[in-house]
């Protein structure tokens, strides 16, 4: 560009302006790279290959109300349905209740069939099997609290009546997740008396194009029940949770929308303050044949290197600092993993440069309109 150094000395003029004119647009990109990863995150299914193969079955009216013990001896019976196992979400607290983590009661005997994405030692898994009051938690979490094999750990009931107390046979590894607490669903029923009720029911099917039928046959079995269910696969499952929170997808599009908007009168307002204090210079140039065409390009290049600039600065620091911050572990397990991923950073970059070419734009039309005579009059 032969104009290079004329748009250099324009962009570093005046330095403070400008300074922080790239600090609000970096800040801004560096919150729609977080809502847009966000978004991306909380839509990723299991990454475990036998994910595509569970179906879950809940209660239909409620996912807090429980169903019958007896809809296992059913749902086996179901055709392409390999295995069953019941899961209830105990919801304990661990010393005080900002020790928030996921705490299930299940089969113990088909934990392992069901998930095979949770790897244990055979030591642990023979604890597991032959002490009722055994426990296993993810690799996280019992980096979290600093547990070890052996510990003793109680968990308050919150939901049940009951506090329980286990002892850590084993600390599993999961591609998926590792911040959960496992132990005996018998252990629980013991405690509360053998009440006969399940939250929630896994199937594993034979293969994943078996998975509709499954669902299908299912529910119709349980239509018109005292207990009706209703059955997803694991991922539509995981999906309730997020839809508890709202609609997510809308929410970022709104908050992201608005900060592109304000970017866009940011960058505009300082492009535009920026030409009509040099509004005699611009004059002169002109004066001394410099075309409207050279003038445009050289603002567009300023504006332009403006707003990329600070959309270099949001976006990759975005990337560097969800590299360093483990999201996962401030959301308590609900985030999975946080990366900010190149379709990503490539959507970042393009708002900045149609930020820079919109926001200099309008200004510099200003520009063509602006006579020798009136730009010279302008002082100041």
């Amino acid at each position: 560009m032969k104009y290079w150094k004329i748009i250099w000395r324009n962009v570093t003029r005046n330095r403070r302006r400008t300074l922080l004119t790239i600090l609000s647009i970096a800040f801004s990109l560096l919150l729609v790279t977080f809502l847009r990863t966000l978004v991306i995150t909380l839509g990723q299914p299991n990454p475990a290959p036998a994910s595509v193969r569970r179906v879950a079955v809940r209660r239909l009216t409620s996912l807090q109300e429980r169903m019958p013990e007896s809809y296992r001896q059913k749902l086996e019976r179901v055709p392409h349905v390999q295995l069953v196992t019941a899961i209830d979400w105990f919801g304990g607290i661990y010393r005080e209740p900002s020790n928030f983590f996921a705490n299930f009661a299940l089969d113990h005997d088909r934990i392992f069939d069901i998930f095979p994405e949770i790897t244990l030692n055979e030591g642990a898994k023979q604890a597991w099997m032959s002490q009722r009051t055994a426990a296993i938690c993810g690799a996280k979490l019992a980096e979290r609290f600093g547990w070890k094999v052996g510990d003793r750990i109680t968990l308050l009931g919150s939901i049940y009546p009951v506090d329980l107390d286990f002892t850590l046979v084993g600390i599993y590894t999961n591609v998926a997740d590792e911040r959960s607490f496992y132990f005996r669903r018998d252990y629980l029923e013991e405690m509360l008396g053998r009440p006969g009720k399940a939250g929630v029911w896994y199937l594993l099917c034979d293969s994943a194009d078996s998975v509709p039928a499954v669902i299908s046959t299912v529910d119709a079995m349980f239509r018109n029940t005292d207990a009706e269910t209703l059955s997803e696969t694991e991922r539509a499952f995981e999906a309730t949770f997020t839809q508890m929170i709202g609609n997510v997808k809308g929410l970022v599009l709104s908050i992201s929308s608005v900060v592109v908007f304000m970017i866009l009168l940011i960058t505009g307002n300082t492009m535009a303050m920026n030409i009509r204090e040099r509004s005699h210079e611009i004059a002169v140039l002109k004066s001394l044949g410099f075309q409207n065409e050279s003038l445009v390009g050289m603002l567009l290049g300023e504006s332009t290197i403006i707003a990329m600039s600070g959309g270099l600065i949001g976006v990759l620091g975005a990337k560097l600092l969800f590299m360093t911050v483990d999201l996962s572990e401030l959301s308590m397990g609900f985030i999975r993993s946080f990366q900010v991923e190149l379709p990503t950073i490539a959507l970042g970059l393009t708002i900045a440069l149609l930020v820079g070419l919109a926001s200099g734009a309008f200004p510099a039309l200003s520009v063509t309109r602006l006579t020798v005579s009136d730009g010279l009059r302008r002082i100041g």
